[in-house]
């Protein structure tokens, strides 16, 4: 009998495992699907704090996940990680919080208790900022926090920058310092050895690996949640080997993250009654938002190829260099609701390095998605669609975007450092070709070559073999044609979340109170990125870690509380 059983190894899990295990008296399991990711076993392409292979690795995420984008968009692969650590073992490092305003908000929409002044010192909690201290800050925290000096930011990178400040976006030092339009050098999580670290590495590390009241399965694939009545009771894991075991708790954490999370509930009798019930599945709790409320930043680019004198010098530095916050100022948006990359390089391979990029996304979406399941068995993926750009803001915000890229990079500070420039999209023709392989390597060879001499005639190249047929000027004279482009390219930053969202229980599409526990039921919480009530201006990995942190406490306490009161109550009996 475990005293809390986490489902789920992701950025969450391994932070809920590490501080709940540090109550020497509490027994805590973890369970992950993948494999395990430590400080001793982690592969060169998930070391590097080059992240460009890491989520291209199908070892490293679930190979079957695939998602809808828009109305206009296909159903694609959808890149989620399998593996303990989770996102933050193949995502881009950055480290960043958004908007206080973002925390705020969430409170504004029923999550209690969460807003800025409350988030904040878990913010704090959680890094160890090499580069500036006092109130904001801290320096104590498992995730360590660092720009890149600019002695390697490349020369594609200074003169983006450059233009940008032409245009009037000031530079400024500190990305999680106050929020406001401009320029910055990106903060990322980094050792001090330069390399990735996760949390299954800087939570769950040697030290805390060895405490005896600490289990981490993986391997283990949760089919469903088991409950007494409307108690959870435990949970039903698929072994490596086919065989199932039943494990008890006295408390279940869903951490699975926003896709898997939602679908682990309904699997296990909770959301929607009618649609569970078509599938078969007995009801525990009627809660129609589960699944609902799915957020992602949509995301669009525009890439240029750069002469020799523009690449990077350090191919094995990170790629995401700089990022440009701004302000769209369409109306019933937020200040600083658009972000974009500056990259400097555009993927791992050949044909990246010859490409530079401001990938941009809607930082502040409007847009609404569901997760719902196909059936009741486990081995089945969800049916993922985000219905990206629903909200017309969401589309006339990305539009603005790719204006604003071609715009930054068509200035003639830019002329010796940036040839051709055109728009482009981390598209389904994209990801396969970046797959490592003998005959994408190949391809990718030849191209690059072509790329290079081309000469005169490769804005004709580009248009012909890298766009298919779309030239920017084309999509900045036509305001039909770039619609029909950014609503069939739109993609996501992998930053799901919202679908087990928090809220008061009156609210019909709340799925938990803001302790994260499940209304409805007792003894079963959620904790991952499904939580967030709306998504904040920011790459969710570091806001993910910060809930897990705060949920963590809010546990500890319950259970202390719980304690107290138990022995209270029978010394006040003992003395009757």
């Amino acid at each position: 009998m475990f005293d809390y059983l986490i489902l789920g190894g992701g950025s969450a899990g391994c932070v809920l495992a590490a501080r709940l295990s540090e109550d020497a008296r509490a027994n805590v399991c973890l369970v992950e699907a993948g494999r395990d990711i430590s400080a001793h076993a982690m592969p060169d392409a998930i070391r590097s704090r080059y992240p460009g292979r890491a989520y291209l690795d199908t070892r490293n995420i679930w190979q079957q996940l695939k998602a809808r984008m828009s109305e206009r968009g296909a159903v694609r692969r959808y890149e989620q990680a399998r593996l303990l650590g989770g996102g933050s073992a193949i995502n881009a490092l950055m480290a960043n919080r958004g908007s206080p305003a973002d925390y705020d908000e969430w409170e504004t929409l029923g999550a209690s208790g969460w807003n800025w002044q409350t988030c904040l010192p878990y913010f704090r909690k959680l890094e160890t900022d090499c580069d500036f201290s006092g109130e904001l800050h801290g320096g104590e925290g498992p995730v360590r926090i660092q720009r890149t000096a600019w002695p390697r930011i490349s020369p594609f990178v200074r003169a983006v920058l450059g233009s940008l400040r032409e245009s009037g976006h000031a530079m400024h030092e500190d990305q999680n310092g106050p929020w406001e339009d401009g320029t910055f050098i990106g903060s990322i999580a980094m050792s001090a050895k330069g390399e990735r670290i996760p949390t299954s590495v800087c939570y769950l590390d040697d030290a805390t690996r060895t405490r005896s009241n600490l289990t981490i399965r993986t391997d283990e694939r949760v089919e469903r949640v088991l409950f007494d009545g409307k108690r959870a009771t435990g949970a039903c894991v698929l072994r490596a080997d086919g065989t199932r075991e039943a494990l008890q708790a006295r408390r279940v954490i869903v951490s699975a993250g926003a896709i898997h999370s939602p679908a682990l509930l309904m699997r296990s009798g909770i959301g929607p009654a009618d649609e569970l019930r078509a599938l078969g599945i007995d009801v525990r709790a009627n809660l129609p938002g589960v699944g609902r409320n799915l957020m992602e930043h949509p995301s669009i680019a525009v890439s240029a190829f750069l002469p020799r004198g523009a690449r990077t010098p350090f191919p094995d530095e990170h790629h995401e260099q700089a990022i440009v916050r701004f302000s769209s100022g369409v109306t019933d948006t937020v200040p600083g609701d658009m972000h974009g990359a500056i990259l400097s390089r555009s993927g791992w391979h050949s044909v990246g390095h010859r490409l530079g990029t401001i990938f941009f996304w809607v930082n502040k979406s409007y847009s609404r998605g569901r997760v719902t399941l196909v059936s009741a068995n486990a081995s089945d993926e969800p049916r993922v669609d985000f219905a990206m750009l629903s909200d017309a803001r969401d589309l006339d915000r990305l539009k603005l975007a790719l204006r604003f890229g071609a715009i930054t990079l068509a200035s003639p500070s830019m002329a010796a450092h940036r040839d051709v420039i055109f728009p482009s999209s981390y598209s389904p023709r994209v990801a396969a070709v970046a797959v490592p392989g003998t005959w994408n390597a190949v391809q990718r060879g030849a191209l690059s070559a072509l790329l290079d001499v081309a000469g005169p005639l490769r804005g004709a190249l580009i248009k012909r073999v890298v766009t298919q047929g779309v030239t920017i000027d084309e999509l900045l004279a036509d305001d039909r044609a770039m619609t029909d482009f950014v609503m069939r390219s739109v993609g996501g930053t992998w930053h799901p979340s919202g679908t087990c969202r928090m809220g008061a229980s009156n609210d019909p599409l709340a799925v938990t109170d803001s302790r994260g526990a499940v209304h409805g039921v007792e003894g079963l919480h959620v904790c991952d990125a499904s939580l967030m009530p709306s998504i904040p201006c920011a790459n969710t990995n570091v806001p993910t870690i910060m809930i897990a942190e705060r949920v963590a406490d809010l546990l500890r306490n319950e259970a202390r509380h719980s304690s107290s009161t138990t022995a209270r109550d029978r010394a006040v009996s003992g003395a009757s």
